[in-house]
C-alpha cells in the first residue's frame, strides 16, 4: 500500500476537521478552534467551546452527527472512507450509539442511517461550500479560532 503524499494528507485532514466544525455550527455547538497542526495523537482536531448553546431534542443524535461528520466530509473529498484516520471519531460515535440503541446490530444500522443523514447535510451546496472554505483557510493558517470559522459559516449557509 503507498502512503499518500504529505499535501493529500493534509488536505484531507482539513476537509475532516472543517466537515465536524461545519456541522457541529449547523447544530449551534460552539467551536473554539480548529487545527491541522500535528502532534503526536492527532493529525488534527477540532476544539469545542464549553459555552452555552441550544440544547438539541436529540443531544445523542447531534454528538453523532458531529463525529461522523468528519469521517463522511473527508470521503467526499477522497471518494473513500478512512477509518483509520477517524478511530477516535468512531469509538466516540459507537459508543454513543451502543447506548442509545439497546444492541449491536440496531446500534450499527443506526449508525448507517446517521451517516446517512450526515452525507445528505454534506451535500448540501452551501454546506458543502462551507466546509471547502473552512478547510481552505486551515491549509493556508494551520489554526482557525472557532470566530473565524462562524464567521466563514456564516457567509456560505444561511440560516433562520
Amino acid at each position: 500500500m503507498t502512503k499518500p503524499s504529505p499535501s493529500v494528507a493534509r488536505t484531507a485532514t482539513a476537509y475532516h476537521e472543517a466537515g465536524h466544525a461545519v456541522i457541529a455550527l449547523l447544530f449551534d455547538r460552539p467551536i473554539q478552534k480548529i487545527t491541522i497542526r500535528a502532534d503526536r495523537d492527532h493529525l488534527g482536531w477540532c476544539k469545542f467551546d464549553k459555552g452555552v448553546f441550544r440544547p438539541s431534542e436529540d443531544w445523542i443524535e447531534r454528538e453523532v452527527l458531529i463525529a461522523l461528520a468528519g469521517m463522511a466530509a473527508e470521503a467526499q473529498l477522497t471518494g473513500r472512507y478512512c477509518e483509520h484516520g477517524a478511530s477516535r471519531d468512531l469509538r466516540y460515535a459507537r459508543r454513543l450509539l451502543a447506548e442509545r440503541a439497546g444492541g449491536e446490530r440496531r446500534a450499527e444500522r443506526l449508525e448507517r442511517r446517521l451517516l446517512a443523514k450526515v452525507e445528505s447535510l454534506l451535500g448540501d451546496e452551501g454546506i458543502w461550500s462551507a466546509v471547502t472554505a473552512i478547510a481552505t483557510e486551515l491549509l493556508q493558517s494551520e489554526t482557525i479560532s472557532g470566530r473565524a470559522a462562524r464567521h466563514l459559516f456564516a457567509q456560505h449557509v444561511e440560516t433562520e
